[in-house]
């Protein structure tokens, strides 16, 4: 049998394009074959640290090339429904012949399979056209992809109405051993009706694609695993990804601040790629790290260009405190100094700190972020929830309170590092993910 060789295309934001890279990398470290493609857009921004941050010439198995995106320079590409229907309407012309001139450079390792993000399953139309085999890497859960993969049929329940919207706010279970939803959490909710339309037609034509890889592990969330055989938990992909795969260039100086803070004394505070609170809540959450009195690590993210609060960072510096831009996540969540994770709960964020066997306080602020923090402090039980006030504010006295209370309990910091075990287990060879992603290599061939 010949070497496979991937046609990896994401999404191009942070939450997609990183998860990918770091597939590229583990199935490289196999002797796959990658060709991956990014929008010029982001390929010109995630190279903006002088040199060509993502040719990596360790892995020469990995090349890298660009298709335009069809927006214009004024266009906001921070808008889902506008880069959506841009690369539907521009991408899939141009993807053919991409494809003819790289399989023209690689005439005895020709592509063998397409692997996509969501909102890319065009590419899959595209690939079965050509006869080359397909599948979706989800991002998220596999308990939100379960979520989508059911918009039809909580439609057809009558909980949903025919735009996708919840005909009433109440909580569900979505299949027995999940944790309940609200409603008004469901991951698409808030979205304009044609993106919802979107995601339900979205998710008919990654079926396309014969498995739906998740970034993710079987221990994790099993009760979602039952659902459909399609489902490949791989994961946790960051567990065996060494190399640089982010948008977002880290501010690494933060490391050397850490390794002079005692063990176990630092709160580290982020909010991911696209996480925004607003000023009040920002100074609130300023006010509550003040009050702790402890060392803390808090990003104050670029990424998603809004700089509205950084203007007041330098206010919650004091000796005790480092705010900086954009961190090596990774890195961070591993070090001994880390007490515990203020996180938005996002899956990646949530991914990290379970494999850094770090408590978690819950902070959720859209979409899925609510089901994960179901998981984090109801099922796996690592960590606590952040309540807001009466006025819809999580107060400075909530946040002292809170991680107070963390940082007592022996329980939650137990069962951190036991989950912390079981979860890498999953990526060492003969482990559930590492077993999974051996099989769906031999079928790409």
């Amino acid at each position: 049998m010949g070497i496979p060789h991937f046609l990896l295309i994401p999404y191009p934001s942070v939450g997609h394009v990183n998860p990918l890279m770091q597939l590229s990398h583990v199935l490289a470290r196999h002797g796959c074959k990658i060709t991956f493609l990014n929008t010029e857009f982001n390929h010109k921004r995630a190279n903006t640290g002088g040199d060509d941050e993502l040719d990596n010439p360790k892995e020469p198995q990995i090349k890298f090339v660009t298709l335009p995106d069809g927006l214009g320079p004024e266009d906001d590409r921070n808008d889902p429904k506008k880069v959506i229907f841009s690369l539907k309407t521009h991408m899939p012309d141009m993807l053919p012949k991409l494809i003819q001139d790289i399989n023209a450079l690689h005439v005895n390792n020709k592509i063998t399979c397409i692997v996509v993000t969501i909102n890319m399953g065009w590419a899959l139309e595209v690939g079965h056209k050509l006869g080359i085999k397909g599948a979706l890497l989800w991002p998220a859960s596999a308990t939100s992809l379960a979520t989508c993969d059911c918009i039809p049929k909580l439609i057809h329940d009558g909980i949903l109405d025919s735009d996708g919207n919840p005909v009433e706010k109440k909580e569900i279970q979505l299949y027995p051993n999940m944790p309940m939803m609200d409603t008004a959490n469901f991951p698409w909710c808030g979205l304009d009706k044609t993106v919802i339309h979107h995601i339900a037609q979205e998710m008919q034509t990654v079926k396309l694609g014969e498995w739906w890889l998740c970034n993710t592990a079987y221990n994790l969330e099993p009760a979602a695993f039952s659902i459909s055989p399609r489902f490949l938990p791989i994961g946790p992909l960051m567990a065996t990804d060494s190399n640089k795969s982010s948008l977002c260039q880290g501010d690494t100086t933060c490391l050397d601040w850490l390794d002079h803070q005692p063990p176990q004394s630092v709160i580290y505070v982020a909010f991911g790629s696209a996480g925004v609170i607003d000023e009040k809540q920002f100074k609130e959450l300023g006010l509550g790290l003040d009050l702790l009195n402890k060392p803390f690590l808090w990003v104050v993210n670029p990424c998603n260009n809004n700089r509205e609060n950084t203007s007041h960072s330098d206010e919650f510096h004091g000796s005790k405190g480092r705010i900086v831009n954009w961190a090596p996540q990774k890195k961070i969540l591993n070090h001994p100094a880390i007490a515990c994770f203020v996180s938005h709960c996002g899956w990646n964020s949530s991914i990290e700190g379970v494999c850094g066997g770090v408590p978690f306080l819950c902070w959720p602020l859209v979409k899925d972020q609510f089901v994960n923090k179901s998981y984090i402090c109801d099922v796996w039980k690592v960590g606590l929830r952040l309540d807001k006030d009466e006025n819809g504010l999580v107060s400075k006295g909530e946040i002292k309170k809170k991680v107070e209370q963390l940082l007592a309990d022996e329980g939650i910091k137990a069962r951190s590092l036991k989950l912390k075990e079981l979860t890498l287990n999953n990526v060492v060879e003969g482990g559930h993910s590492s077993k999974n992603l051996k099989s769906f290599i031999s079928w790409a061939e």
